[in-house]
């Protein structure tokens, strides 16, 4: 690993801002996601496969929300979507922290249909920010920032939870999440440079980058979400179990430092790793986590597991910006951010009746089972093609 990749980057104009900015508006989004866990465990007394329905139903909705929103992105620019998203999420989260468990269901699906892009706008302002030679780096730049966001978002959240009601700890979170819209509106990031719009004048069809090679590395990135919110919820469960729940931050902040140390090593590097490969190694390195007696070799276990968390996704996006022109980026990140989150909401229900039916290991196991048996039918299937498309000799 050379830190002379990150030099050059970090002399490109827009990066240092885009990188601030994605570290800021992304801190909510972290926080809100553990704590609804926590607010429907303990403050509605629901069970774990309910706060992993509640999980499914807000991520699905983003998931539908992600390619019809990147293509206004790409169609009417990033204020006009911004805009709207922010005003129905100030109105959903005054109210969703103060209702029972179905309405707080339907609030946070309306929310989710209307979240503000956050993370394909900065990704997409990252991108246009470098050359395609330094691209790779640039975006594990910007997965350190999505783990420090990670690292202070849940560990701020866990730790007021612990100290007031988790009403109030919701709305503080999601009105921050507000505030984050309000500052990208006023940022306005260039999303992509003028070499590139005057590349892509014309808008492509979806049929023209919508095919294999972009469906499998969306595959490959819904796998890693799903085994990453399997996890998640199972270091919640865990650290309940052990009667340890203010420790549920603590390790959630180690397991995102490994990550960090991860982006950075894996930009670092002369060469690209197959995501598939990656995520293989990441199903791997989860499955001990299920072994893990106390808070100490939890959080030992989860620093190793998170080495492989933002290389996987980094990958993914990297390979994904390749294929597809820049003036479809918007709504290609919109699949690719889709399929995150519908990964994510499969893992998180899968994962809590795992724990309902298993205990806290269950969380762990089952979904990276998954995941490593998707690794190997992925590249398998990269092998095959390959061959098939060599040259005979």
């Amino acid at each position: 690993m050379s830190i002379a990749p990150y030099r050059v980057v970090l002399a490109s104009p827009g990066l240092k801002s885009a990188l601030l900015l994605g570290t800021l508006v992304r801190i909510p989004v972290f926080s809100a996601g553990v704590l609804l866990t926590v607010h429907v465990v303990t403050t509605l007394g629901g069970t774990y496969a309910a706060a992993g329905l509640l999980a499914a139903v807000a991520t699905v909705a983003i998931a539908v929300s992600g390619p019809w929103r990147g293509r206004l992105l790409d169609r009417i620019g990033l204020r006009r979507v911004v805009l709207p998203s922010t005003l129905v999420a100030l109105a959903c989260w005054s109210v969703a922290p103060f209702v029972g468990y179905l309405p707080l269901l339907v609030l946070a699906g309306v929310a989710g249909l209307f979240v503000v892009p956050t993370f394909s706008i900065i990704r997409q302002a990252v991108i246009a920010a470098v050359p395609s030679s330094e691209r790779r780096t640039a975006i594990s730049l910007d997965a350190v920032a999505v783990e420090l966001s990670f690292i202070v978002g849940p560990a701020t959240a866990i730790w007021a939870a612990a100290h007031w009601d988790t009403r109030w700890v919701l709305f503080g979170i999601q009105m921050l999440g507000v505030v984050g819209g309000a500052a990208l509106w006023v940022a306005n990031p260039v999303l992509r440079s003028e070499g590139e719009d005057a590349a892509d004048a014309r808008r492509p069809a979806l049929s023209d980058w919508f095919g294999l090679p972009f469906v499998a590395v969306c595959l490959a990135a819904a796998s890693a979400t799903f085994v990453l919110s399997g996890t998640d919820l199972g270091i919640v469960a865990r650290m309940r179990e052990l009667g340890e729940p203010t420790a549920i931050g603590l390790v959630l902040a180690l397991w995102g430092l490994g990550s960090l140390i991860g982006a950075l090593v894996y930009g670092g590097l002369s060469r690209s790793i197959s995501t598939f490969w990656l995520l293989g190694a990441l199903a791997l390195v989860t499955l001990p986590m299920a072994l893990a007696g106390g808070t100490v070799s939890l959080a030992a276990l989860g620093f190793v597991a998170g080495l492989l968390c933002a290389p996987t996704i980094t990958a993914s996006v990297d390979q994904a910006s390749r294929i597809v022109p820049a003036s479809a980026r918007g709504e290609a990140m919109g699949w690719h951010g889709s399929a995150l989150t519908l990964g994510g909401a499969l893992g998180a229900p899968f994962a809590g009746l795992a724990i309902d039916e298993t205990g806290p290991g269950g969380g762990f196991v089952a979904p990276a089972l998954v995941g490593l048996v998707i690794a190997v039918l992925g590249a398998g299937a990269v092998q095959t093609r390959r061959r098939r498309r060599a040259p005979s000799r």
